[in-house]
């Protein structure tokens, strides 16, 4: 039976937070708030975690979700030849809506889906995802809606969309935006956004000057 919790209440904050990290240890799919939507999380070291929230969401291994860190220098974990743009782009956009698609360390045992060698990973700029990934690590979050349908922005959304699939949701109020993170590939030759969100292409060639944006 799924459960529900408001994170913003203080006083049982810790223990709901140990629960949850409890329970994605366990291998179970948890939905928390995030600086843009709610998402749909499940241990990203987890491969049957991992499959369980494509399925939850209607999407094949084709389409792997990214993972959210609980602090800028975990990617020197997760990503092979961290290089002076992935510093300067975290160093000036994290903690935010920026996903950064990287080649990911070749010894790291897990199954995210068919990502030809890549990660995708953000650090969120929310005070409650932060604090669960600082006890649970990096998690495989994907936006908490169907594949194809627009991303829940409170938690009565996404209950309504996936019922008893996960056996946590965290309430932390409405997300107002529902507007998705930016991404950007790092992990080819040209760096290139593969979908616009709140940070804008003009933003990020402050940083990576030839920079290719979605029309080329």
């Amino acid at each position: 039976m799924s459960r529900r919790f408001d994170v913003t209440q203080t006083d049982i904050r810790d223990l709901v937070l140990d629960e949850c990290a409890r329970v994605s240890e366990a291998g179970s799919l948890l939905v928390v708030p995030t600086d843009t939507v709610y998402g749909i999380a499940a241990d990203a070291f987890s491969a049957s975690a991992v499959a369980a929230l494509l399925a939850a969401k209607g999407r094949g291994r084709n389409m792997p979700p990214p993972v959210l860190v609980p602090r800028a220098e975990t990617v020197f974990g997760l990503v092979d030849g961290v290089d002076d743009r992935i510093l300067a782009l975290t160093a000036k956009f994290w903690p935010g809506p920026l996903t950064i698609i990287a080649n990911a360390q070749p010894s790291l045992d897990w199954d995210l889906g068919d990502t030809h060698g890549t990660v995708a990973v953000r650090m969120p700029d929310d005070e409650y995802a932060l604090a669960l990934l600082g006890r649970t690590g990096p998690l495989a979050v994907s936006s908490a809606n169907i594949s194809g349908q627009p991303a829940a922005t409170s938690a009565d959304e996404a209950q309504e969309v996936f019922g008893e699939d996960v056996d946590i949701y965290l309430d932390g109020g409405a997300r107002e935006s529902g507007l998705a993170s930016t991404i950007i590939d790092l992990s080819g030759d040209n760096a290139r956004i593969v979908r616009q969100g709140p940070i804008t292409a003009e933003a990020l060639r402050e940083v990576v000057p030839d920079l290719i944006d979605l029309d080329g």
